[in-house]
């Protein structure tokens, strides 16, 4: 797979883009290696660079540079929690597929989770600059679309009347699962520890 015709083809044309992904033979642990692990890199460092070099603007102190065992803890734990709730989302959506008349598929539901992330990953570049993390959010919502036309490219050869039920019910589990993660963080690695400088 050449890494950055996926990435361009996943955020251009993604219509297409699915059609290709349905039919390549790949494993769990190739998919993890040759993309995933690479593409939840990218927001990974640029937060651990905007905390640590820039700094991060909080609403009484202004703008505070936060230490570098902070930062890097803090990256390495999103890393390992936003790959462990891609996996954790493939889950669900193959263990959902039975519900919505669709065939269960590990890895095609693991592609679901991951490639359609892919605008959202890409645009994590801008978290360099905490501020604009705006940004990434909205390269978010470009990815809730991608994702809902990977449902309706057939993955999970879901019947067309069963998309958007399926394509809803698992986007709530994926955001609990954002949440979770958001709030794992948060409580790890709480504001006071900025001041503590870790």
């Amino acid at each position: 797979m050449d890494l950055l015709a996926r990435i361009q083809g996943i955020i251009l044309k993604p219509q297409e883009e699915w059609a290709k992904i349905k039919e390549e033979q790949t494993t769990v642990v190739d998919f993890f290696k040759s993309y995933l692990m690479i593409l939840v890199a990218i927001p990974t460092v640029a937060q651990f660079i905007g905390y640590w070099v820039i700094g991060i603007t909080l609403p009484v102190q202004g703008r505070i540079r936060v230490g570098f065992g902070f930062s890097l803890g803090r990256a390495v734990v999103y890393y390992v929690l936003t790959l462990a709730s891609i996996f954790v989302a493939a889950l669900i959506i193959d263990a959902l597929a039975p519900t919505f008349s669709s065939r269960p598929n590990q890895l095609n539901a693991l592609k679901l989770a991951g490639y359609s992330l892919t605008p959202y990953y890409v645009a994590g570049i801008l978290y360099i600059f905490p501020l604009l993390g705006v940004l990434v959010m909205l390269a978010g919502l470009y990815s809730l679309y991608v994702f809902y036309l990977g449902f309706k490219a057939g993955l999970m050869e879901t019947p067309p009347e069963k998309v958007m039920g399926y394509f809803v019910v698992t986007l709530l589990a994926e955001i609990v699962l954002s949440l979770i993660v958001g709030l794992v963080l948060g409580a790890i690695f709480s504001l006071s520890a900025i001041y503590r400088g870790f």
